[in-house]
């Protein structure tokens, strides 16, 4: 049985998407049978994997609506060795959709129940709102890993969020917990950074993941040549700060 984790964050420009394509392809160099469903209708998750979001004739809003099944709408990353349910512009008129569908916030989560693929990871890129879409992600995982910039104002957007997911434990999915913190975009040169590190360590104690990622240009480049930054450039810091991540990941999932 895969074990399923949301990337979310309410707030916008965090490294989301960053996260989950990196984290995606580590996960597939490290042996592990990973999917990358992209939920966010601009598609930056599906063009940083190396496929094309206009030239898929099947994506993750046909899945949700009943059009297709996920098996059918898949696709694999050519650079990146896992597999992709992909989005494009279609996703953003799936939430009016969905508000007249039976089981509207599960339809993710029956979708990957109906699926005969095989994977031992799922990860999910949410959209930067609590919409539909999120709504769909949550109730489809087991675990929320939240990636944040060690700012003053991140602090301020995360008690929101802690929030949501425990509102959505309670009421729509009972398996739903925070898998843990991600420090994204650091600058070890900047003592505000440092500080509210350290507030996140004292708060959340071992929810706050030990690898941080390092701003990192080579990051931030790979998505213009359509693949993940692991693959971009090997030797770079990120890329060493996501395969460190990925193993604790691993970690994290095969202890009970």
């Amino acid at each position: 049985m895969a074990r399923i984790f949301c990337v979310a964050n309410q707030k916008g420009g965090v490294g989301k998407t960053t996260t989950c394509v990196n984290l995606a392809a580590a996960l597939a160099q490290a042996g592990q049978r990973t999917l990358l469903i992209d939920l966010d209708p601009q598609g930056n998750a599906t063009m940083g994997s190396g496929v094309d979001k206009r030239a898929v004739t099947k994506s993750v809003y046909h899945v949700l609506v009943g059009l297709a099944t996920l098996d059918e709408a898949c696709v694999t990353s050519p650079s990146g060795g896992y597999d992709v349910l992909p989005a494009n512009r279609d996703l953003a008129g799936a939430e009016v959709e969905l508000v007249g569908l039976e089981r509207r916030e599960n339809r993710l989560r029956d979708a990957l129940r109906a699926s005969g693929a095989d994977y031992d990871l799922v990860l999910i890129d949410c959209p930067p709102s609590l919409s539909m879409l999120t709504l769909n992600g949550l109730c489809a995982a087991h675990g929320v890993i939240i990636p944040m910039q060690c700012e003053y104002f991140a602090l301020e957007g995360l008690s929101d969020l802690v929030n949501t997911i425990k509102k959505v434990h309670s009421n729509l999915n009972r398996e739903l917990g925070i898998t843990g913190l991600l420090r994204v975009m650091f600058d070890a040169r900047m003592t505000l950074q440092q500080q509210v590190s350290a507030q996140l360590e004292s708060h959340f104690g071992d929810k706050v993941f030990r690898a941080i990622v390092p701003r990192n240009v080579r990051l931030a480049e790979a998505p213009s040549h359509g693949m993940p930054g692991v693959v971009f450039d090997k030797a770079a810091k990120g890329t060493q700060a996501y395969m460190a991540f990925a193993a604790e990941m691993i970690e994290r999932v095969r202890t009970p």
